[in-house]
């Protein structure tokens, strides 16, 4: 099929290359149309009670507390001076009607809340007219016409925030940061594909395939935003995907075509065999982290969701370029896939003689792996150890929520927050509500009773600083609940547990929400989908790979691998971002907790990623064990010929994640850090050291199959295709030695 393929490409070469410009046209016009489609936030279950309280809240008694807060103050004056008092009026009534719906200042509702300790600031509670779109539309009205007024006049100063402010502040820091990561990573990319492949013509492919990859995607996401909402979030996991596996299927493919391009007698020939054989590769590599990224599907949380949109979106993209626009363009380039080598310049520059043919017993790659098959006891005990002493601390993880301490400090929109929290006293309202819904008014006498003892109940409950009715209108009230703690902390989820089991009122119901019921609701949501997500992509991803090697040894100590190298990386958010260590370096505030949602995402990606390189490097495995039968010096062959492919393509993904690392937002720094240190970790202690060591003491037992699935592997297996009878001599890619 895929040699097929091969040879269709190679006879359609000029019209396969005409549609992708086609579609890379339409997808660059329509396809970036997604980022005005897009949401933000997305963090929680929309099926909670927690945001089914919300929207009963909304529905009947209104938003409560505010979507900006605007915040005075002033170096000479205090609110009990008139003039305060008017320039704070005046400026409030200068703000359009059709965007504020209502407003309350301490002038207006004399609440010691809204007023600092020192009595030189206060502020105002603007709740907007409209949907969350219309209400980002309105903030920007707002800050333009207050940017305009002459405060200081009066000796005023004013500073906005809020929820709206803080939400429009991370989606628009996520824009720019994308921007800024891509200024910085696409430069170094293509110096180092040019150092790899070694000359120009080859180190442009991978990039052709990553721009196709990634306008792709955006124009699936735009098309998912007809249906659903999609978070502004997920074009990170896609250009950081897209662009990644486009360079890793690069990496694979052109390598391949070299190796075969000198053996075949013509280029037809030569794209048939490297498609027959790493063809195939790249096709079992691109749907095994789609399946891997698929599990993000289960969940209901639209930022996760959304992320697995992307992500399979770059990855199937990416695989079907790398198996139709690649292929016709190594049959446009043929033996001029070398053309413009800078092989000679980098040569006289580092003052190296031409490279020699390496025998493939006798490489660097493969003598790492007789060194270590010499001793696989040792490495693979030594190995595991260190691997399982960096997971240790995400046994004591905290999972927490986003704020505005995930915005770099001085942000104005965190400052506001910090001010609030420094300077002003607590907030009437609590982390935690519940929305009453009676049998009777509220203001009858007999809903008014039995809103009274529900309240009493819930402020009996230990731990509950108190209980108030907020609001009411018809037959629903809303009680908030007074909290002196971390709201988002483990007691305070306790505490709505307990909360949840006061009784309702009789014919009554009651469903509690607020900041604290959020995460309660989302981390009982993750903690319960998780296992058949993982269920999901090592079932699905075990098939494949027997389908792939024919063996059931190989799916279980990849996913094992694979645990190791994930296990690893999550310990090493803990001791960053949940204990602040490195904070100062990396630019970030910790908060003494994870975010929730980020260590699944995490471990989708690298899944996916790791799985990609163990298809790499075992496809070559299989195929000289089935040539000779011999483990051990298959293992060395393979590592040798796909070795430098394995680590040349996981310093280039690191430049990409690197580069969004560096992002001002901390939950997409702990990505970037995530990912960059499981690669790390995964391309070389792992791919390096434990695959061989680990397949020195299974030996044989790494290729078993019971004897039917044997069978149904010779007939239905995904196989590399017939390789040469003996090893050959290939230079290596520059640069990858």
């Amino acid at each position: 099929m895929f040699e097929a393929l091969g040879r269709v490409m190679y006879r359609r070469r000029r019209w396969v290359v005409a549609l992708a410009l086609a579609f890379v046209a339409f997808a660059g016009v329509w396809g970036t149309g997604v980022f005005g489609a897009m949401t933000g936030g997305g963090f929680e279950d929309p099926d909670s009670e927690s945001s089914l309280a919300g929207e009963v809240a909304e529905r009947e008694l209104g938003r409560a507390g505010g979507d900006v807060v605007v915040l005075y103050s002033s170096d000479r004056l205090t609110v009990d001076d008139p003039d305060y008092a008017a320039a704070v009026a005046d400026s409030l009534a200068g703000l359009p009607d059709d965007v504020l719906e209502e407003s309350a200042t301490f002038f207006g509702t004399g609440s010691s809340q809204l007023v600092s300790d020192d009595r030189t600031a206060t502020y105002a509670l603007l709740t907007l007219a409209g949907d969350e779109d219309q209400r980002t539309e309105g903030l920007e009205t707002i800050e333009a016409e207050l940017a305009g007024q002459q405060l200081d006049e009066q000796g005023l100063e004013t500073q906005i925030g809020g929820g709206t402010t803080i939400n429009r502040d991370i989606n628009d820091r996520v824009s720019s940061d994308i921007a800024r990561a891509e200024m910085i990573s696409l430069p170094i990319l293509a110096v180092l594909l040019v150092i790899i492949f070694g000359s120009f013509a080859a180190a442009g492919l991978p990039l052709a395939i990553g721009i196709t990859a990634i306008l792709g995607s955006f124009a699936a996401l735009r098309g998912f935003s007809e249906f659903t909402d999609v978070s502004i979030f997920a074009v990170n996991v896609v250009t950081i995907t897209g662009l990644g596996l486009a360079i890793d299927y690069g990496l694979f493919m052109v390598s391949r075509f070299r190796e075969e391009i000198r053996r075949q007698p013509d280029t037809e020939t030569a794209l048939a065999r490297t498609m027959a054989t790493a063809g195939r590769t790249v096709a079992v590599s691109g749907v095994t982290v789609a399946i891997s990224l698929a599990g993000l599907l289960i969940f209901p949380q639209v930022f996760l969701r959304s992320m697995g949109f992307g992500g399979m979106s770059a990855v199937l993209i990416a695989m079907l370029a790398a198996l139709t626009l690649l292929p016709a363009l190594l049959a446009m380039l043929g033996p001029k896939v070398d053309a413009l080598s800078v092989r000679p310049w980098l040569r006289r520059v580092f003052r190296r003689p031409a490279a020699r043919p390496v025998d493939d017993e006798h490489g660097v790659w493969a003598r790492i792996a007789h060194s270590v098959m010499r001793r696989p006891v040792i490495y693979t005990v030594v190995v595991t150890a260190v691997l399982v002493t960096l997971a240790l601390p995400f046994l004591r993880v905290e999972f927490g929520g986003i704020d505005e301490r995930a915005l770099p400090a001085g942000t104005e929109s965190r400052v506001v927050s910090e001010t609030l929290k420094a300077d002003f006293p607590p907030s009437e309202r609590g982390p935690i509500d519940a929305i009453v819904t009676l049998p009777d008014a509220v203001d009858s006498q007999a809903g008014g009773a039995a809103l009274q003892a529900y309240v009493d109940d819930v402020a009996a409950v230990p731990g509950v600083g108190g209980a108030t009715v907020a609001g009411a209108a018809g037959d629903t009230a809303r009680v908030d609940v007074a909290y002196d703690g971390d709201p988002l902390s483990t007691e305070a989820r306790d505490l709505v547990g307990e909360i949840r089991a006061v009784p309702a009122p009789d014919g009554g119901e009651v469903l509690v929400g607020g900041q604290t019921a959020v995460l309660a609701d989302l981390l009982d949501s993750l903690s319960s989908l998780l296992p058949w997500m993982a269920l999901f992509v090592v079932a699905t991803t075990f098939v494949l790979l027997f389908l792939a090697f024919g063996s059931l040894v190989l799916p279980v100590k990849a996913v094992v691998m694979n645990v190791l190298s994930l296990g690893a990386s999550f310990g090493a958010l803990v001791w960053i971002f949940q204990d602040g260590n490195l904070s100062g370096f990396l630019g970030f505030t910790p908060t003494g907790s994870v975010e929730a949602t980020q260590p699944i995402l995490v471990l989708a990606i690298v899944f996916g990623l790791s799985m990609d390189y163990e298809v790499f490097l075992m496809s070559r495995i299989r195929e000289q064990y089935d040539l000779t039968g011999d483990n051990t010096t298959a293992v060395a062959t393979g590592l040798q010929r796909t070795g430098g492919i394995i680590t040349s393509a996981a310093l280039l993904l690191l430049v990409v994640i690197g580069a969004f690392s560096l992002s001002g937002i901390t939950f997409i720094k702990m990505i970037g850090v995530a990912m960059l240190i499981a690669i790390v970790i995964d391309a070389t202690v792992v791919r390096i050291l434990l695959v061989p060591a680990t397949m020195r003491l299974l030996g044989r037992a790494n290729w078993w199959a019971p004897g039917p699935l044997g069978r149904l592997y010779a007939r239905y297996g995904i196989r590399e295709g017939d390789g040469d009878p003996v090893p050959v001599r290939t230079p290596e890619l520059t640069g990858t030695r």
